[in-house]
This record gives C-alpha cells, sequence and structure tokens, in this order.
C-alpha cells in the first residue's frame, strides 16, 4: 500500500459525501479519490481505480452496503471496508461481518473517530469487536445448528423468521399463545442467542438449504 491512504466514498446524500470527504481531505496522508452514490457506480470506480478503504453506507438505492462489501472484497485488489448506518440494528451488523466489513460505524461518531476508523482498517486492522465477530459468524455459518430443534421449533423459527409475532405463529399454527412464547424461549436458548430479533436476522442470513 502506498504511503497516502486511497479512499472511495459511497452515500447517496450529497451532503454526507462533501462532509465526509471535507473531513478525511484535510488530514495528512488521507485522501478521498473518488465518490459513488450507488452499488453499481461504486463497483465501477472501484474497478477503474482501486481505493485502499472503501466507505459505504448501509442503504443504497440499487442495494446494501454489506452486499457491495462482499462485490469489493471479492476484487483483485480489495479495498477495506468501513459500513456506516444510522441506526444500530443487529441484522445489518451481521451482515456487515459475514459480508468481509473490516469496520462498522455509527454515522453519529466524532470526526475524529471516522479518520481513526479510516487509518485502522487500512493497517490491517479491525473495528469490530473479535469476540462478537465469532459469535455471530458461528451462528450465521453453523450447518447444523437446526438438528437441535423439534419439528415444532423448526416451524416456530419459520415464522419468526417472517417477523411474525407470537400471536400471529399461534394462530398460524394452532397453538396456546404461551406455547409459542415457551417454544421461541426454547428456540434461542439451543441457537445461543438472546433475542428474537437475532433469530430473525439468523434466518434472513442462512444459506438455503
Amino acid at each position: 500500500m502506498c504511503s497516502t491512504i486511497r479512499v472511495l466514498l459511497v452515500d447517496d446524500h450529497e451532503l454526507v459525501r462533501r462532509g465526509l470527504r471535507d473531513l478525511l481531505d484535510s488530514e495528512p496522508g488521507i485522501t478521498v479519490i473518488g465518490e459513488a452514490a450507488s452499488v453499481t457506480e461504486a463497483r465501477t470506480r472501484a474497478a477503474a481505480d482501486p481505493p485502499d478503504v472503501a466507505v459505504l453506507d448501509m442503504r443504497l438505492p440499487d442495494g446494501t452496503g454489506a452486499q457491495l462489501c462482499a462485490e469489493l472484497r471479492a476484487l483483485p485488489s480489495p479495498p477495506a471496508c468501513i459500513v456506516l448506518t444510522a441506526f444500530d440494528d443487529e441484522p445489518a451488523l451481521f451482515a456487515a461481518i459475514e459480508a468481509g466489513a473490516a469496520g462498522y460505524l455509527l454515522k453519529q461518531v466524532r470526526g475524529q473517530d471516522m479518520v481513526t476508523g479510516v487509518r485502522e482498517v487500512a493497517a490491517g486492522r479491525s473495528l469490530l469487536d473479535p469476540a462478537t465477530t465469532a459469535h455471530v459468524l458461528h451462528h450465521l455459518r453453523e450447518p447444523d445448528a437446526l438438528a437441535e430443534l423439534t419439528e415444532r421449533e423448526r416451524a416456530v423459527l419459520e415464522l419468526l423468521g417472517e417477523g411474525l409475532t407470537n400471536r400471529e405463529i399461534a394462530e398460524r399454527l394452532v397453538l396456546a399463545e404461551k406455547t409459542v412464547k415457551n417454544h421461541v424461549t426454547s428456540v434461542l436458548g439451543k441457537l445461543g442467542l438472546t433475542r428474537r430479533t437475532q433469530a430473525i436476522a439468523w434466518m434472513s442470513r442462512r444459506p438455503p438449504r
């Protein structure tokens, strides 16, 4: 890597890109080489002029930052990717980790934290907590995770993955709501999860069987 960190900014809001450019370009050893407002534009720019670091908005008009991260990481000269989001939600974190992101930051972070983040990932370090990453990947990629569930628990998990409430699941499976609640608790315990939002994310990212 050259001494100057070359950064690509990807966000569909021009003001956000302009703010990030002003911030990063004012730092010694960092230069913004390009901007993009979509996955398609970013893909083209990165292929033509590979950056060292790509700062990606999680929500883009034609895809997600996680999706773009996975594509950029597959390039011959892959950049380190920092995924930005305005929301602190676990599904976004799961997607970013699985896509190979080196960093995940909320847009509310201080400017200096962003600068530090760019320098850290450019140096090959991660902004993601190793313990969190390992835990997430274990549950996202464990092929036999469903083996411990009963047939009824699997049915509950499938409906949970669709975003249904306990009452809606009870109606769908013709069960008492309390019984469904017990099944949900059992499912979470067996999968090593603590909240139903984690189960929804787990199901959304699970490879087709």
